[in-house]
């Protein structure tokens, strides 16, 4: 892949154009890379202090007793933004909704048990699990690249 870069100081806005005879896996990957955002880190709250929390290390986001929780390895920390605000700041990346109170890390995911009727089983790398509500199961699948096909 050829790659040109001209800096142009009367350009007002950064713009990428890709040229290509047809699409290919690597062009789709190049597009995917542009679209995420730079990692934002995260405030999490546990035991009166503040830590921050890259996105890669989070397993899960999820809603309880009205707080919004970060589950990471190093355990639960509470975030002080509503869900619907946490997914914002995590779009792009490798997160799927997967309940109205529930968003998961894909990459921290082991496996997906999708022999369930209705629902999918989502096991974590360190041996958590959740599952996916019935509401979210299609697009979950989707985003898996397992569509509409059957269970």
């Amino acid at each position: 892949m050829k790659v040109d870069v001209r800096i142009d100081p009367a350009c007002a806005e950064a713009t990428v154009t890709v040229s290509a005879p047809r699409m290919t896996e690597e062009i789709e990957a190049l597009l995917r890379l542009l679209a995420q955002k730079p990692e934002q880190k995260l405030l999490g709250f546990r035991d009166g202090e503040a830590q921050r929390i890259a996105p890669a290390d989070i397993l899960r986001v999820y809603a309880g007793g009205g707080k919004v929780y970060a589950a990471t390895e190093r355990g639960d920390f509470e975030l002080r933004m509503r869900l619907y605000e946490v997914e914002q700041r995590l779009e792009g990346g490798s997160f799927a909704r997967i309940s109205n109170a529930e968003i998961v890390n894909l990459d921290r995911v082991r496996s997906f048990d999708l022999r369930l009727s209705g629902t999918v089983l989502v096991r974590f790398c360190d041996g958590t699990v959740t599952y996916a509500s019935r509401r979210y199961v299609a697009a979950l699948k989707k985003i898996l690249g397992i569509g509409g096909e059957g269970k």
